[in-house]
């Protein structure tokens, strides 16, 4: 994907948003640094294609993890809110211009599955489509093995690895989040191109678990 070029103004902060959520501290293995810059730069590239206002969209993309509440704590449905009054904070610190803030505060707190809240403008469909989209491929298989080796599950059910006879069971086993969560993502995309590009993903992510299957004899 293609590098988004900055005015001058939007690299300062770019730069800015960088060095701040990198000082803070992150939710699990899955929602670190690196999570955060592949969502700021499918987000960018979003919204150059929808034609949407990158003043909405890349503080937001920077700040939607900026508070760390890891998935199985109580308060994971509050994260999203908690991160959008915090990362409005931030940018009231560095004197960012305050009519942006009311749709930053929106785009941030409607991208989490956890929240359920609906997005009501392009640039929170943006942000909550990149969010979205690294749960997808390579980096999504990736993401989501790290997360089930972080907290001692298994890999997969001995018996049904692909949860043909028996309900879906992510607290036990990494495996079922495919069927649960991550092959239904690229239904949920809001914009048009974030739908050509997660529909690619999961085609890759359907090709691992054909693979998987012939190595375990499934």
């Amino acid at each position: 994907m293609t590098k988004v070029p900055l005015s001058n103004e939007l690299s300062i902060l770019d730069n800015q948003c960088r060095e701040y959520i990198t000082s803070v501290a992150h939710a699990d293995v899955a929602h670190d640094i690196t999570h955060i810059e592949r969502v700021v730069k499918v987000a960018k590239q979003l919204c150059t294609a929808e034609h949407a206002n990158m003043n909405v969209v890349l503080p937001a993309a920077w700040l939607h993890d900026c508070v760390a509440v890891a998935k199985n704590h109580p308060d994971r449905a509050k994260a999203s809110t908690m991160a959008a009054e915090k990362g409005i904070a931030f940018l009231a610190s560095i004197n960012y211009d305050p009519q942006w803030f009311e749709q930053i505060h929106h785009a941030i707190a409607a991208h989490s599955f956890s929240a359920n809240i609906t997005p009501t403008s392009i640039e929170a469909c943006i942000v909550q489509d990149a969010d979205r989209m690294d749960a997808l491929g390579a980096i999504g298989i990736s993401r989501c093995m790290k997360v089930g080796g972080s907290i001692n599950r298994l890999l997969y059910h001995p018996q049904d690895p692909f949860c043909l006879n028996r309900e879906a069971n992510d607290n036990q086993y990494t495996l079922d989040h495919f069927f649960i969560k991550l092959m239904h993502i690229a239904q949920s995309m809001n914009t048009d191109s974030a739908k050509q590009e997660a529909v690619k993903r999961t085609n890759y992510m359907h090709d691992f678990l054909t693979q998987l299957k012939q190595e375990i004899g499934a």
